[in-house]
This record gives structure tokens, sequence and C-alpha cells, in this order.
């Protein structure tokens, strides 16, 4: 894969891993990261860099062509669903092979207290039998399947402000991880919070809230993650090596 060109679908602490990892071990590869532009300042990945989407399948089997892209590494979110599955459409017309990078997912440890849900719209059913005051932590975007519930109050932590539909009784904490176990048991005191509701992002960079729900004794509402086509998966950014290796030879 000398000199070819690698779309990297970023936007996780991965995927910017990964992209300095290539940038040191695959110097010979122009890797292309692309971040779909959701957030107002992302972290940025080592070389070069698009943001924005493609424009579903189409627009995406359009700039693979254009581009000439021997490989795709799919390193989005977990929940990135449509991304992923545009990806898995778009690789296949075209046959350029495709890598997905998927941390696992969290497991549920002695002590915690967890009610797995398939969608958002459970969650906020769920959650309104649980607690009166929610942190919630499923992203900005998320945030109008619980504007119905008047009873609860929220507390909710993203980078950007979030916009309507919101709940009605609202606290909005700007900030981005990694988080310390210290600073979430600081937080879920500070405003009094009895039930935790979260989506399976899996990873470390955000873990510590459950650690500290844990602590605490305080209920979890955990989304599953959302079903995505069959593809190549490795769970490690150093699996990515050794496949693009296999792929040149």
């Amino acid at each position: 894969m000398d000199g070819l060109t690698v779309l990297l679908l970023g936007g996780t602490g991965e995927a910017r891993r990964l992209a300095a990892l290539l940038a040191r071990e695959r110097p010979d590869l122009r890797v292309v990261t692309s971040l779909a532009g959701r957030v107002a300042q992302p972290a940025l990945p080592e070389g070069e860099v698009r943001v924005g989407g493609f424009g579903g399948p189409a627009g995406l089997v359009e700039w693979l062509r254009r581009e000439r892209v021997g490989a795709v590494l799919d390193v989005t979110h977990p929940f990135a669903a449509r991304m992923s599955a545009t990806a898995v459409t778009a690789c296949a017309e075209v046959g350029v092979p495709l890598l997905v990078v998927r941390r696992p997912g969290w497991t549920a440890q002695p002590g915690d207290a967890w009610r797995r849900v398939p969608s958002l719209e459970a969650a906020a059913e769920t959650v309104a039998e649980l607690g009166e005051r929610v942190f919630l932590t499923t992203g900005r975007q998320s945030l109008a399947a619980f504007a119905g519930l008047d009873r609860q109050w929220f507390l909710v932590r993203s980078v950007d402000p979030p916009e309507p539909p919101l709940p009605r009784r609202l606290t909005v904490v700007l900030d981005r991880g990694p988080f310390t176990l210290d600073a979430e048991l600081d937080l879920l005191h500070r405003y009094a919070v009895d039930v935790l509701v979260t989506k399976d992002s899996g990873g470390s960079m955000t873990a510590a809230k459950l650690h500290a729900a844990r602590r605490l004794g305080l209920p979890v509402v955990m989304v599953d993650r959302p079903p995505t086509p069959p593809a190549e998966e490795v769970e490690r950014v150093e699996d990515v090596l050794p496949w693009l290796l296999r792929r040149s030879g």
C-alpha cells in the first residue's frame, strides 16, 4: 500500500492515537482523518484532516474514487451507526478494504446497579421510574428524547452547548474528558445526583462516572449500542498496523 491514501473516519481518542501511530510507523501512506464537524472546536489529530459529511454512501463512493483511496479505517464512536453503515456500503461498492476499530463496551461489576435499555426513548421511560436528579451523559444531540420529562431535573455535560428541544429543568456543564474519579464524585455530590444515564460507549476516557456511581450506590441507565452492518473488526489501535501490512503484501 506504499504511497496510497488511507481514509480514517475519526472523532474519537482512538482515532487520534491511530493517526499519530500511522504518521510515525507508516509515513509512506497519505492518511486523511475525516471528522463529522459536530463539535465547534474538535481535538484535531496529527496529519491531514477533512471536516464535514460525505453526503451519504453515494458521496463517499465519489470521494473514495476521486482520492484513489486504498483502505478505510472506521474509528468512529460506537454510536455513529449511520457513518459506519455508510462506510460498509460505499467500500463494498468501490471494492476498498474496510477495517473497523471498535472499543469493547463496558461490563457491569459487582456493586453496579445497571438497567440496560435498547434506545434513548427507553432510557427516558426508565429514568422516570428511578430518580428525580439525573446526570445525563448521552451527548448533546440526544436530549430531545428527554424533553418531555418535567418532573426530573437534568445535569447535562457536553463539549458544546446543546440546542432545543431540551428538558425544561436543565443545568449544563461544558467540559471534555478524560474525567477522574475524584472529579466525578465531586460532581455527583455537588448536584445531589440520584441516577446516571449514559451510552455504552466503552473506553477509559469517561468510565470514571461509572466507578463513581458504583461507589455511591446510584442506579445507572445504560443505553445499548445500535446494530451495525457486519464488517471486519479489531478492538485495539495497535491491530491496525498488521492489517495494513497484510493488505500491502
